[in-house]
């Protein structure tokens, strides 16, 4: 599976069971790089992309179970790490400021093996900076 994920300066992803902070620039660009492939997403996660009429999102209770090979899983109110043997590419986006958490990223990337392959900053629609990096193993 690829693993997308966004996190604070902290490693947060959630706090109170919202999610920390959206972007529509950043739906657009996940949308980009996943087109041709699957999607999978938590039907806590449904309401970023509902106005996007994109046939490779799939909504599922168990998305993280059910992905396979190649797959792209965006996560965003549970820590992934107990699916990190499972992931073959980890996709961040740093929301480059501190908010309120209490889900946290628990993959360790630098001390887990996990290599960067490249980074990369985009302005957001209500971000000013939002940086993307890809680790694989």
């Amino acid at each position: 599976m690829i693993l997308i994920v966004c996190v604070d300066d902290d490693g947060g992803m959630a706090f109170n069971g919202r999610r920390q902070s959206r972007d529509r620039f950043l739906c657009d660009r996940i949308l980009n790089k996943t087109f041709g492939g699957r999607l999978r997403i938590s039907p806590f996660s449904a309401s970023l992309f509902r106005e996007y009429s994109a046939n490779w999102i799939e909504v599922d209770e168990n998305w993280l179970e059910n992905a396979g090979e190649g797959e792209f899983c965006f996560v965003e109110n549970v820590d992934p790490a107990p699916y990190e043997e499972r992931c073959e590419k980890i996709m961040v986006y740093r929301w480059n400021r501190k908010y309120p958490a209490d889900v946290f990223f628990g993959i360790r990337l630098k001390r887990g093996g996990w290599k960067m392959d490249s980074s990369v900053d985009f302005a957001g629609y209500s971000h000013e900076k939002i940086t993307e990096e890809i680790f694989v193993k």
